[in-house]
């Protein structure tokens, strides 16, 4: 193990490098393009022997990916925001086609009006395109899940494509130490792709072509029903790393002083850092509140949720997006997940760092204190809360 000082972006690079990814195909878009401009690198340095595929668009970049998968190619690629939503229609393809292809992702605002801030719209909004879709913390943990992507996508009973999402310049382009496994170490953990209902030149077959009414659910069920495995089979893949690097990231949902709080914040991605340091702060004036981190958006931690409701008698939720409906997207996933829950804590909404503006301690410790206090539940938007405050006073 070496440990180098690296940004979001290079912590891709540099996973991608490791799992020994045979084809890379993608098209420049901020704040993505160093992704990819320190693959060509290893690539035309020689250090990765890949084949790298320049595209016209990030529609075309897709569609490389999802054949050489269809050849039997390890395969990776990185977009944001309109260059995510151009995928859109071969993100299904991807799926439908149980293409495990790797896709580095790096969370940034929708336009109109334009905006390269962190946000998670570009993303939420794929959500039912049937891929799995990880948010990091940290840029340790963008290379460690990057890793753990490729096991998990290419395993055996699984065999999906995984999104690996990284809040823009948060995590994009702020560097920090990281811990890069050895080549020995990744190749013990992420053996060579089983090459599975694949084409062969030469050989007459076919692969995604049409069907009917008649089968067409058939398929549809086995996706869902290779979704379902993913949580059991991750929790596998993390044990296999925690035993070849000595670390772990705590499962789909992990917890912080959760366990006899009375209040709950579900956050995602790097919000999460900031909301630990205000736990301590309230702890320490004896306010027992606690946090979860949404690690998996999909497919969505239910049980996970469920178990952390049994403790907690509020919990409030900070997105990082709205989707235009009763609140943001991760607390109508938490909503839904209790609603047959044996106990059911009341949810609060708060939309928080959108287009991305700073998740501050004070905007975090307002959001505990809505939820100590017994308030009705409702949608809050902390970012323009927190704009008149000062304007206020």
């Amino acid at each position: 193990m070496v440990q180098k000082v690296l940004s979001g972006n290079y912590a891709q690079s540099y996973a991608a490098m490791l799992a020994r990814v045979q084809v890379v195909s993608a098209y420049p878009i901020t704040p993505q393009t160093s992704i990819v401009e320190k693959l060509a690198e290893f690539v035309a340095s020689g250090d990765l022997p890949a084949q790298f595929v320049k595209v016209e668009s990030e529609h075309s970049a897709m569609q490389v990916c999802i054949s050489a998968a269809a050849l039997g190619a390890r395969t990776y690629t990185a977009t944001s925001s309109q260059g995510l939503l151009l995928m859109h229609e071969l993100l299904h393809w991807a799926s439908g086609m149980r293409a495990p292809i790797v896709m580095g992702v790096v969370n940034r605002a929708v336009a109109p009006p334009w905006n390269i801030g962190a946000d998670h719209t570009d993303t939420v909004s794929q959500r039912d395109t049937g891929w799995v879709q990880f948010h990091a913390e940290s840029n340790q943990e963008v290379l460690d899940t990057v890793l753990q992507a490729f096991r998990l996508a290419e395993h055996s009973e699984i065999r999906l494509p995984v999104m690996v999402n990284e809040d823009a310049f948060y995590l994009s382009h702020t560097v920090e130490p990281v811990d890069v496994p050895d080549q020995s170490v990744v190749d013990g953990f992420l053996p060579p792709r089983e090459a599975h209902a694949v084409l062969v030149p030469g050989q007459t077959s076919r692969l995604g072509s049409f069907t009917g009414p008649d089968h067409y659910v058939e398929f549809r069920e086995k996706l869902a029903e290779a979704t379902l495995r993913v949580p059991r089979v991750f929790a596998q893949v993390e044990e296999e790393y925690l035993a070849a690097t000595g670390r772990t990231h705590g499962g789909v949902l992990p917890t912080y002083r959760a366990e006899d709080a009375d209040a709950v914040l579900i956050t995602i991605g790097t919000a999460t850092t900031t909301a630990r340091s205000v736990v301590d702060e309230l702890r320490a004036e004896g306010r027992k509140v606690g946090l979860a981190k949404v690690r998996m958006f999909r497919p969505f931690p239910e049980e996970a949720i469920r178990e952390l409701a049994v403790t907690a008698d509020r919990i409030g939720v900070a997105d990082r997006s709205y989707t235009f409906g009763r609140m943001g997207p991760v607390a109508t996933e938490v909503s839904a997940a209790l609603y047959t829950a044996p106990r059911r804590p009341p949810v609060t909404s708060f939309l928080a760092g959108i287009g991305g503006r700073d998740v501050t301690p004070h905007e975090v410790r307002r959001m505990f204190e809505t939820l100590l206090s017994g308030q009705t539940p409702s949608t809050h938007w902390e970012d323009l809360e927190e704009e008149a405050e000062k304007v206020h006073g």
